[in-house]
């Protein structure tokens, strides 16, 4: 084992699921997140072994009672190499039936050694083709119109001169969306990207500069509307799960990580452009379409091959994602003839307590970065603080069930609230 583990035993729980702790063991990587914690509690319930892992020692999600072991991993971010080492090493000494990787930065490391996992255990990752094809940005647009699927107008731009002769088409605001969220350099590690916009030349030099001679970027015509995520578990292409939700609340207001959002009826228009897609790319696994609602209809934003941040609010619905991804990839897809599984609770409400914080505090300092966007009013956060206190939202950490992590979160939304609604203001 590698000197950077951590280890924990305790007594498997069993839930209510099929079988008992004896049906297999599950490692959950990044089980500091939100979405991962969901995937804990899921799998826990569901009757699976659960090993949590993360590169922090103060991991929340090693506080939950489902969990059985944890252990502390390489930063893969910084070190892949260490990081796939470690959790090869932890695959065979905890005799780990599947790991689950939630976020890219677990997924790329892995995805380039699958290899020296087989034999070993599964990994919950998509085929190579498809996952290139999620990953590339500019690939899953150029599918998408192939297949009749809108989406924005879009140029894919390298300079500076490049993105200035761009907007003679495309116009002001626009997005700039790096052509890849995070850059996997084999044995070096990885860089991250993040979207940015402009609404003046200025802005779009100032904006262009930071990343010419790093990335591609899609400089992409900003789309006004309500943002929309249909999540799904495939099989080879099938869809077997949807669900969908929209964004009450995002941070930052530009477009980011949802911090308040609601569980809806799947759209049949939505409903069928996934489909489209998700056969195209022979998916296999859980994934993310995010399409965006505006007064020109739905126009397809990006595909997030992975766990996505909101999963927490599809289990609190009912759609038990990361126990039927287990049961898909260990135990084996339902009948060829079952229909798509569309049933939850429809207009439950959940939130990501830091990132909501984080939202609130932001409004509240009335800061203004973008002219063409509609700042949210102070009373509007006011209401957002009140909510807080409904118990008719969940919460996506905090649980009566489970409450260790929730409580070992909240020290750290007090030290980060400051910094990050400074950041995102």
């Amino acid at each position: 084992m590698p000197p950077e583990s951590e280890r924990r035993d305790t007594v498997p729980l069993t839930g209510s699921g099929r079988g008992s702790a004896s049906r297999g063991t599950v490692l959950v990587t990044d089980s500091g997140r939100g979405s991962a914690i969901a995937c804990l509690r899921s799998l826990g319930r569901g009757g699976w072994r659960v090993v949590a892992t993360d590169s922090s020692p103060s991991s929340v999600g090693f506080h939950s009672r489902y969990v059985a072991h944890h252990a502390v991993y390489p930063n893969p971010e910084h070190a892949p190499d260490a990081f796939v080492a470690c959790l090869l090493g932890l695959a065979h000494e905890q005799k780990v039936d599947l790991v689950l990787p939630v976020t890219d930065a677990a997924i790329l490391p892995l995805a380039g050694a699958a290899a020296s996992f087989e034999g070993v255990c599964r990994l919950a990752i998509p085929e190579p083709a498809a996952l290139r094809m999620v990953t590339d940005k500019q690939q899953t647009l150029e599918l998408a119109d192939r297949l009749g699927i809108p989406v924005p107008k879009t140029r894919l731009v390298t300079t500076v001169d490049e993105a200035r002769d761009a907007i003679a088409t495309l116009g002001f605001p626009v997005v700039l969306k790096p052509g890849v969220s995070r850059l996997y350099r084999t044995h070096a590690g990885i860089e991250a990207f993040s979207v940015s916009y402009a609404d003046t030349r200025a802005r779009l030099d100032l904006e262009m500069g930071r990343l010419e001679g790093r990335c591609a970027v899609l400089l992409q015509q900003y789309v006004p509307g309500v943002g929309c995520g249909v999540e799904l578990l495939a099989d080879r292409g099938r869809c077997l799960v949807l669900f969908q939700h929209r964004r009450l609340r995002e941070v930052p207001f530009t477009g980011g990580a949802s911090s308040f959002r609601e569980s809806v009826a799947v759209d049949p228009t939505l409903r069928e452009y996934t489909e489209r897609l998700v056969q195209a790319l022979g998916w296999t696994g859980l994934a993310m379409v995010e399409f965006r609602l505006g007064e020109q209809g739905a126009v397809l934003m990006e595909i997030n091959g992975r766990v996505w941040g909101s999963l927490p609010l599809a289990v609190h619905s009912g759609v038990d994602f990361p126990n039927r991804l287990a049961e898909l990839l260990l135990e084996g897809p339902p009948s060829p003839d079952a229909p798509v599984d569309t049933r939850y609770r429809i207009g439950l409400r959940s939130r990501n307590l830091p990132l909501d914080m984080v939202w609130i505090g932001s409004v509240l300092a009335g800061k203004r970065r973008y002219p063409f966007l509609r700042q949210p009013a102070r009373l509007e956060a006011v209401t957002a603080f009140l909510g807080l206190f409904n118990p008719r939202y969940r919460l996506d950490v905090q649980s009566r069930d489970d409450p260790k992590p929730g409580l070992a979160e909240l020290p750290a939304i007090v030290r980060n609230l400051s910094s990050k609604v400074k950041r995102v203001g």
